[in-house]
This record gives C-alpha cells, structure tokens and sequence, in this order.
C-alpha cells in the first residue's frame, strides 16, 4: 500500500541554534493544519542543536532529522528537497517563527485558486538589549490573485519593493514545479534570492495574501549582517545583474516604474556597501578604503542607477547624494556614521532603514 503524501513538506536548515530550534519547531507543531512534514537538516552543529531536534523527532512522526558535515545552508536545503514528497514546499529558518494559521490559510488559498506560488507579508523582529526588547517591521502587500502571467510580472516591482520576492521563507511553492525545473539552491552566499528569480522567471500562477504569518527574527549583536563581507559588493553587482536580466527577458526593461525599483533597490544597496567597507572589522587600510568607494560611487552603474532612483524618504535622498556627486570623503564619512548606528544603537538603525 502506498503511503499517503503529505500537503507540504517544510524545509529547515539548522546550525548551531539550540536557542532558537525547539521554539521554530513548536511553531509549526502548534499549527492548525496537520498534514505537514519537516526535514531539519542539522548542519555539522557543534552545540545542542542535532540533540534537540533528535528528542522532538523522537515524539513527532512527521519530524525528519537529517544529520550532515557542516555544508552550508544550500547543501541543507537541496539534501532536504531531495526527499521532500509534499504537494508544496516551504522553508524556514531554524530561528524564526510562525503564527498558528499560517499553513492552513496558505494551503486553502493555493488550493482554492490553483496557484504555482503562494506569498504572504510577514514580519521581521529585529531583537536588540534584553531578550524581550525588539522593533517590529511589517512587509506586505493587499491580496491579489493575478490573471495572467503577465498581470503578475508587469506587478512584481511593487511585491520587490515590500521585500515579498527576496526570501524563501514566506512562500509555498509547487513542488511539482521544481521538481519539471530541476531547481535547486546554489552553492552561493545570500543562495535563497537566486532560487526565488529562477523559480518566478517563467512562473504563471501567482497569489498574495496581505496577512503575516512568519516572524523573520534579526539578532542584531549575532546578525551574518553586522560582519564585514570583504565580498559585499561583489554580490551586489551580480545580484544587479540578475534582476536586470529578469527585467530583460520579461520584457519589461523599459517599464519605468519597473526600472525605477531596480535602480533604487541597487543604489540603496550601494550604500551597504559602502557602510560595509568602514565596519571596523574591514582590513583594508584608509586609502584602500577610500579607492573601493571611489570605484563603487563612480561607476557606470552606480551614476545610472543615482540618476533614475527616486528615494521615498529625506533621509535617503540626503544619503545618495555623495554618490551623486562623486564626493568620495563626504561618503566616507556616510559611511562611518551608518556603521556606527548600526553598531551601537541597533533601535535607531532598525527604525531608519524600516523608513527609507
């Protein structure tokens, strides 16, 4: 006898994170649809995590614990596809949570209007202090179903600028889609935004639903974030790169307010790296700094992209404005302030980039 498939399998990559697993795991427990399974993929953790996914597999049949050396969230998560049978699949990370009816109202409305892509608004949780001292940002956008492929692409920009199409984590997708796709996560750093592109590339069934349900969690003083990346500004140029090919090949690389998104997400993006680049971490020496900020505000792309943004708030406007003017001090000195709010007053920096 065959066994029956489950309505979707959720995906969770874990590593090192005992503090955050049992509580990420509980949340979907705590569901009020059942028919779910979940891969934990324990990461080559070296704490408690393995041992505390193994004792809640231990207790629930619908848990799966896959054991592996330490080989990156895109390993975890294709090892995981690789086994998953549900109708969708979803993922989550092993620090984030999810409110009750998540599942169940995602499932129904995929199913109800035969969608390939399910999206829904969440919130990002920016911790900072004691452990109950957080701001609370919501992404989203109003329900929608769209008609036509088309309907859906020539829309995209405004779910882009609600941060709706970036991360895995707030999605159902066909499995049986990725599986005809032979779609998988690339070994790369920040891997989820490019499988979300190869998965909405060519994608025609698309609905959005304006309630969060998923708590993105940021632990400011732990956060991949607050690192100095020496390889940032590499990864925003190919990320640049991809959505400016998506734009291309939809057809849409004229579409001004399509094209307004991209620039300003890519300028708003520069400026990271510039911030990146005076972390105190960086190892770069002053002149080395100020020759890597040169090269970034200067550039073709930087100075097209300066001139067709249309930043939504003073604050940014005044932010570009040195790369506008190719003031290489002047956005070093940006640079420098922006680091140290980051570093420092983990509210006041969550606020203002919540408002730019």
């Amino acid at each position: 006898m065959t066994p029956r498939l489950p309505k979707i399998s959720i995906i969770m990559p874990a590593y090192n994170v005992d503090r955050y697993v049992r509580r990420a795991v509980e949340s979907l427990q705590h569901q009020t649809f059942e028919d779910w399974e979940l891969f934990a993929v324990d990461d080559g953790s070296t704490d408690r995590t393995g041992q505390i996914l193994d004792s809640i597999a231990d207790r629930d049949i619908r848990v799966t614990v896959i054991h592996q050396e330490n080989a990156g969230a895109p390993a975890a998560r294709n090892n995981a596809l690789d086994r998953a049978r549900g109708t969708y699949v979803m993922f989550m990370d092993a620090d984030d949570w999810a409110e009750p009816q998540m599942l169940a109202d995602m499932v129904r409305f995929g199913e109800e209007n035969k969608l390939e892509l399910v999206v829904a608004a969440f919130y990002i949780d920016t911790y900072y202090g004691s452990a109950d001292q957080h701001t609370t940002e919501l992404k989203g956008c109003p329900d929608r179903v769209f008609a036509t492929q088309q309907e859906f692409r020539a829309a995209a920009w405004r779910l882009f600028d609600a941060n709706q199409l970036y991360p895995p984590w707030n999605k159902l997708f066909l499995r049986e889609r990725i599986e005809e796709m032979g779609l998988r996560f690339r070994p790369t750093f920040w891997d989820d935004f490019p499988f979300v592109l190869d998965f909405i590339r060519d994608v025609e069934r698309v609905g959005v639903i304006s309630r969060p349900y998923y708590h993105f969690i940021r632990q400011r003083s732990e956060s991949e974030t607050a690192r100095w990346r020496p390889d940032m500004y590499d990864k925003r140029e190919e990320e640049h790169g991809w959505m400016l090919d998506l734009y291309r090949y939809w057809g849409l690389d004229g579409d001004a307010a399509s094209m307004e998104m991209v620039q300003r997400r890519y300028i708003e993006r520069l400026v990271g790296c510039i911030e990146n680049v005076c972390n105190p971490q960086c190892t770069l020496s002053e002149k080395e700094k100020l020759a890597q900020i040169e090269a970034m505000i200067t550039s073709d792309r930087a100075q097209v992209a300066v001139a067709v943004a249309r930043p939504r708030s003073r604050m940014m406007k005044m932010m570009l404005s040195p790369i506008r003017q190719k003031n290489v001090g002047l956005a070093y000195r940006e640079g420098k302030l922006i680091s140290f709010v980051k570093r420092h007053n983990t509210k006041v920096f969550a606020t203002l980039k919540a408002n730019r």
